[in-house]
């Protein structure tokens, strides 16, 4: 009985079991891990068209930037563009990125305390939302992250099957303008799945061209010329000193002359034309040719000691890292006894006797001709800043010093520092060559005190930027302002002095102010204010100090960008412009739209923006109506637009309250410092006085051209013009004949401006 229950109860227990295991099976779900992140990987870094990741909190501190809204440019922060979309808050938290075709433009924003960027164009977005799956939808649990691709474009993969020793070029860290490169050998591994870049050399055997080329290569393995189908780089034929400083910027335009008798730079292939390829030959092996120096043998003479049955002998400037030569080639041969195979060079003389031995100095480079620019740096040497960060600021100077190529024909380039007050540490008559420049930056100490960059660029306009200091004149001035954080006090009036006085204004500021420290600052938009262009050509945004040698390329660029330095024709980017256009029954419908006409050709020529020219109108008839103020239309076209829109009014002539009335409505809110000009148009005499008006508006500083056509009164014209007349002007007997005077009156405004005297 016992066993018979025992029996039955096993059973149940087996088929409960049974039924079980599906039921629970059928009801358990998969289980979502989602791999966590950190706040600066951005969206392209990773080889996944959709996925899943975890932020962590305080990401919104880091100030990782981001690009375009809603939809974002895949080099945008994954974590911060969640923020700035409102899909997860500084506190972190799971987001679902899903990435999609590239957008011809990206609009910036602020949003969340996240402030993105615009860029024009870019090849990948992606878009952002919740960090909650769908039903039956599982992420990958692990990113796919896409390799970094190495700064310097010289490696190829193996051309042979079998692993062969290959060379790395091993860049500093935290950098992307490489400047001394090293050289290492690493033992054979197996080839990576990583792709080559494009842009690649192609690696030709060497062995296989020549046998001449074959013993070189064989020979020169003290030299430690890497093996055919590792990374390529050619040796020099001296050694690496102070005479030829590697540099990874391109360099100067014009090369050095072929007769100079001294020991030539060699080439490098990282300035070769792209995809060329690496072919073995007579242009493209410049240790033999920086070995010959003699202009008067034939072809075949130099033919035969290239590529003879001889290794090239060494010289004195290879600093001892001597081609081992074949000794059973060596010895000298009587002069009776040459032979025709032998090297014609080795028979009866010594080489080295031939040669100099002393290396002929390397002539100081005269700067570069498309860089003309008188160039002065603003430093930070505020406490804000730390010993650190200043040897950072240090460094980046001295590589925009070798960037720029300094010299009396090219960029001249100063230095000035500034705390609570500034100091000249090099004037731009100091030194004439990036060397120097160089050597005087690594001795500046730093200054101390407050973040004074308003005071600082008051002191370039009136003090740094004259004769006595070094300015040549001829060459645009360029200001660069390094900025950690934001100024402690104000920019905008100083810059614009600065600006009036034909001086370019760049901002470079290093971890500006996020939005909840924008409440600290003296001066909001500062940059926006002091540069003399708000579309970001004249200010550069860094996000780190560690980041900041990667502005060194793109600074350079700019400031030797003579043709965008716009900020130097102040006479069309300096004014405030008022038209006061007579609105009366004589004129009639269809001349008063010549009216309009004119004064959009004038418009036209100027710069037109908020912190450049703007431009107000008033028509006026008995009485006046202001049709559109200053400021009101902040760019160009906008401008035009409201110019086309103006209506033709009617009525009398009242020229003289048409002047009070521009007075109080326009040049009452006109920007210190700004020039103010008043283009008056009139077709009749005034119904009332215009003399008491118009010494009005002179006393106030305002420059007066007065345009009469038909029936104007000529000594009316007279009164309202500025001092000389025939300055400020003008009579047409016609409307049609107005366009006639537009390059005249614009001729004059920027004479009149240019003919004061510089502060």
């Amino acid at each position: 009985m016992r066993a018979s229950l025992t029996a039955i109860c096993l059973a149940l227990l087996l088929s409960c079991a049974c039924w079980a295991k599906p039921n629970g099976s059928k009801n358990k779900k998969p289980k979502q891990v989602v791999p966590a992140i950190e706040c600066d990987v951005r969206a392209g870094k990773i080889n996944l068209p959709e996925f899943i990741a975890k932020c962590p909190a305080h990401c919104k501190e880091t100030k990782q930037q981001v690009y375009g809204t809603g939809v974002f440019a895949s080099i945008s922060s994954i974590c911060n563009a969640a923020i700035h979309s409102g899909v997860i808050t500084n506190t972190g938290g799971k987001v679902i990125v899903r990435k999609m075709a590239g957008q011809n433009a990206y609009k910036g924003s602020n949003s969340n305390g996240v402030r993105s960027l615009s860029l024009p164009k870019w090849r990948e977005s992606f878009v952002v939302s919740v960090g909650k799956p769908k039903k039956g939808v599982i992420y990958p649990s692990t990113l796919d992250y896409i390799p970094a691709r190495p700064t310097y474009v010289k490696t190829v993969p193996p051309t042979t099957t079998a692993p062969e020793p290959t060379t790395t070029t091993t860049p500093e860290p935290t950098t992307t303008t490489t400047l001394a490169p090293t050289t290492t050998t690493t033992s054979p591994s197996p080839p990576t799945t990583t792709k080559a870049r494009a842009a690649v050399h192609k690696v030709r055997d060497a062995g296989s061209s020549h046998p001449y080329l074959a013993s070189v290569a064989a020979a020169s393995s003290s030299l430690r010329r890497p093996e055919a189908g590792s990374a390529i780089r050619r040796q020099p034929s001296s050694p690496v000193g102070p005479a030829f400083p590697r540099r990874d910027w391109a360099p100067p335009s014009y090369p050095r002359p072929d007769w100079f008798p001294g020991a030539q730079r060699p080439a490098d292939v990282s300035y070769a034309a792209p995809d060329s390829g690496y072919t073995w030959s007579e242009t493209d092996t410049p240790e033999i040719t920086a070995r010959d120096h003699r202009p008067d043998i034939s072809e075949y003479e130099r033919w035969f000691y290239n590529f003879g049955p001889y290794l090239p002998r060494s010289t004195d400037s290879d600093g001892g890292r001597k081609v081992p030569l074949d000794t059973t080639h060596t010895r000298v041969e009587p002069v009776d006894a040459w032979k025709p195979e032998a090297n014609i060079y080795e028979s009866g003389f010594n080489m080295r006797e031939q040669e100099p031995v002393p290396r002929a100095p390397e002539p100081v480079s005269q700067g570069d001709p498309n860089c003309k620019v008188d160039l002065a740096f603003l430093m930070d040497g505020s406490w804000s800043i730390g010993k650190r960060r200043f040897k950072i600021q240090k460094d980046f100077l001295s590589e925009v010093a070798q960037a720029i190529n300094v010299g009396v024909a090219g960029p001249m380039m100063g230095l000035i520092q500034y705390g609570d007050d500034p100091v000249t540490e090099i004037s731009l008559k100091s030194y004439s060559n990036s060397r120097e420049v160089k050597s005087a930056i690594d001795k500046v100490v730093q200054k101390g005190g407050l973040t004074n960059v308003g005071k600082a660029l008051t002191y370039i306009n009136k003090q740094y930027f004259s004769d006595a200091n070094g300015n040549r004149g001829g060459a645009p001035n360029v200001a660069v302002v390094l900025v950690d954080g934001w100024p402690t006090d104000k920019v905008e009036e100083a810059s614009r002095l600065a600006r009036e006085s034909g001086i370019n204004i760049f901002f470079v500021t290093i971890e500006g102010p996020d939005d909840n420290e924008k409440e600290n600052l003296v001066e909001t938009n500062f940059v926006d204010k002091a540069v003399c262009r708000t579309n970001g050509f004249f200010s550069l945004p860094v996000t780190s100090w560690f980041s900041l040698r990667k502005a060194v390329q793109p600074l350079v660029k700019r400031v030797c960008d003579t043709d965008r330095l716009v900020c130097s024709k102040t006479c069309l980017n300096a004014n405030d412009i008022a038209f006061v256009i007579d609105g009366s029954s004589s004129v009639g419908t269809g001349n008063f739209r010549t009216v309009l006409q004119f004064v959009a050709n004038i418009t036209r020529e100027f710069e037109i923006s908020d912190t450049d020219t703007r431009v107000g109108a008033v028509q006026y008839t008995y009485e006046q109506r202001l049709e559109f103020a200053f400021g009101q239309y902040n760019n160009k076209a906008e401008l035009l637009n409201a110019i086309k829109r103006i209506n033709y009014w009617s009525g009398g002539t009242s020229t003289g309250a048409a002047i009070t009335y521009a007075a109080e409505q326009l040049f009452s809110k006109s920007k210190p410092n700004k020039r103010k000009i008043m283009i008056v148009i009139t077709d009749g005499r005034s119904y009332d006085d215009v003399r008491a008006p118009a010494l009005a508006v002179h006393r106030q500083g305002v420059i007066a051209y007065s345009i009469g056509i038909a029936w104007a009164a000529q000594d009316e014209l007279e009164y309202i013009a500025t001092d000389p007349d025939k300055e400020h002007s003008f009579f047409v007997d016609e409307f049609d004949n107005l366009y006639k005077f537009v390059p005249k009156i614009i001729h004059n405004i920027c004479q009149e401006f240019n003919s004061q005297p510089r502060n």
